[in-house]
């Protein structure tokens, strides 16, 4: 009887100590994955700022070419000509008149 008792005892202790060992492993792994999310969390939050910034810049970036492709038709007109031969030439029309700061 003493035998079959201490063979019992002995499970039962093995048993016990399985269970807290697997119980320990659970929780280990609770954490880990509650770090793991909370880091996911934050990464998250940063790609979405990274995502607005990189928006923002697409909207100035888009605007810059409406602006650029403003000026590329305003270089092709005739305004453009007689401005750039005034502002760097300095060349005028025959009839034109010229006042000078002195």
């Amino acid at each position: 009887m003493e035998c079959i008792m201490g063979a019992k005892f002995q499970n039962h202790k093995a048993n016990r100590s399985g269970k807290l060992c697997v119980t320990m492993i659970v929780l280990a792994l609770a954490g880990i994955m509650s770090v793991q999310i909370v880091n996911l969390y934050k990464k998250d939050k940063s790609y979405a700022a990274q995502e607005e910034s990189l928006k923002q810049q697409k909207r100035e970036q888009v605007e810059r070419q409406k602006e650029l492709q403003e000026y590329e038709a305003y270089t092709q007109t005739q305004e453009y000509v007689e401005d750039t031969a005034k502002s760097k030439l300095g060349m005028v029309y025959e009839d034109e008149v010229i006042f000078k700061e002195r």
